[in-house]
């Protein structure tokens, strides 16, 4: 990044010291067009090229795909950008400012839940480098048994963890050399693949329902943005004041859409145009990719591959520390993110070497905790929009100030949110989410075998009850909030 006088400023790498501490004025530095490296990093991943299939399965026509594809992609970004805002105003890190719709201790329910949507998240693009890495391997015939996975995956924890560990001026450094070789290797894949394509197969695709509809965009809003909302200010809490606020959701929500939905676009011409790729796809979203290419490029495909997870991995893994440190453990950030590692890999362990039916299990995770982050994210979205003061940070932190212990309205509106959002989802493809889909019957809506039971409008739902109730019940506190007099900025 660049300091407050636009000079360049590259400063000798060392361990983060910041946790949820407020930032202080003087290591508050660049633009809004820096978070561009950061957020355009995290989703160049060639996984987005995987949810063209992914979309094609709910039963839609390649038209229908991409139009609830950009849209969900777009849309779910924007959430992203406008919680990224109160970054700027607040200094602290997402999760934190969170404290100020929920409370103090009112927060630690979502932020258990952004948690284990963080680790959730970097432990899938571990598994995914890892099973990539593999494919890759194998079809080089250099392995890509067990003993491949295994170094594979050591390589990829190492690298997810140190980033994780060294923390904001690496991360910012890393990501923008992911992002110029990674944008570099994805176009050229794009060119060696796009014989593969053949419109006939891909038009003839027919159209879905409006459930169906439904459900590929709730899926893909996410798997996209609504699994980054919970981050979304971790970076920005970094510039100054003064910075656009329209500049910092802007920037944000370009640079973590564009790359998605040119991917988007080639993957659902890639997978309509085979149905063996579309299959193959479900057990190795990346690795599968590697099929359509010639041998020669099978090892840069592969460090494509895994630097764009990586990409996506390290933002997570230290978002999730900061989520545990929010928690009120009482440990340094870099050894959260060690703890937040150990988890990581216990959990690659088990789907690379264990599991089955990768995509089925995928969804399930997605889903079910985008149900209860979309109403966080609703509530969030409602108390940023009402707020027209900057945070009073000092008061983040601790009971006695103005945002209180527990504010009840969006806490409830939470778990209400979240009782009603499973119970109009369906996940049959995961056996340990069997129990969801508890209202589709008495809401008429079929059941968990009619039409609307895969149109996943929890997520939705529970979206709207976060907004709707924070706005309508809140607004009477946040102004009394503001009413009082903002504490000077905390200096560390």
């Amino acid at each position: 990044m660049t300091d407050a006088t636009g000079t360049s400023e590259l400063r000798p790498l060392q361990v983060e010291a910041n946790g949820i501490n407020v930032i202080a004025e003087s290591e508050r530095k660049g633009h809004p067009r820096d978070l561009f490296w950061p957020w355009f990093a995290a989703n160049i991943s060639v996984l987005g090229l995987s949810y063209g299939s992914f979309e094609l399965g709910f039963g839609i026509s390649f038209w229908q795909a991409l139009i609830v594809g950009v849209v969900g992609i777009v849309l779910s970004f924007l959430a992203c950008g406008f919680i990224a805002v109160a970054g700027k105003r607040g200094s602290a890190p997402t999760m934190v400012l969170s404290r100020a719709a929920f409370g103090v201790n009112g927060n630690k329910l979502p932020t258990v839940i952004s948690w284990l949507l963080t680790v959730g998240w970097e432990t899938v693009l571990v598994i995914l480098a890892t099973l990539a890495t593999a494919t890759v391997f194998q079809r080089l015939g250099w392995g890509g048994g067990d003993g491949t996975k295994v170094v594979a995956l050591i390589l990829v924890v190492a690298l997810t963890v140190f980033g994780g560990v060294m923390g904001f001026d690496l991360i910012m450094r890393l990501q923008t050399w992911i992002t110029i070789v990674t944008g570099v290797f994805t176009v050229v894949f794009i060119a060696l693949v796009a014989d593969k394509i053949h419109w006939h197969a891909v038009s003839a695709v027919k159209g879905g329902s409006i459930e169906e509809l439904i459900g590929a965009l709730v899926f893909m809003m996410t798997g996209f943005g609504l699994g980054w909302v919970n981050c979304a200010a971790d970076y920005s809490r970094y510039l100054p004041r003064r910075s656009s606020g329209s500049g910092v959701v802007g920037w944000t929500t370009f640079a973590s859409s564009i790359a998605p939905v040119f991917l988007l676009l080639f993957g659902l011409l890639l997978a309509g145009s085979s149905s063996s790729l579309n299959t193959a796809i479900a057990d190795d979203p990346i690795g599968a990719l590697a099929t359509l290419l010639p041998t020669w490029f099978l090892v840069p495909f592969a460090i494509v591959a895994v630097l764009g997870l990586i990409g996506g991995s390290v933002l997570d893994i230290y978002s999730s520390g900061l989520a545990l440190l929010t928690l009120g453990l009482r440990i340094p950030r870099y050894q959260a993110a060690l703890i937040d590692g150990t988890v990581m890999t216990l959990g690659s362990i088990y789907v690379v070497f264990a599991a089955k039916n990768f995509v089925g299990q995928f969804e399930g995770f997605l889903i079910t905790l985008g149900v209860p982050i979309a109403a966080w994210c609703g509530v969030m979205l409602a108390d940023i929009a009402l707020r027209r003061r900057d945070y009073a940070e000092p008061e983040l932190y601790t009971t006695s100030g103005r945002y209180g212990d527990i504010r009840w309205v969006p806490v409830l509106a939470v778990i209400v949110a979240t009782g009603i959002g499973w119970g109009l989802v369906v996940n049959t493809s995961a056996s340990w989410l069997k129990w969801q889909g508890y209202l589709l019957s008495p809401f008429g809506l079929g059941g968990k075998s009619g039409s609307w039971a895969f149109a996943n409008l929890g997520v939705l739902v529970a979206l709207a009850i976060g907004f709707i109730a924070t706005g309508l019940l809140s607004r009477s506190a946040v102004r009394a909030e503001e009413a009082a007099p903002v504490p000077a900025p905390a200096i560390a």
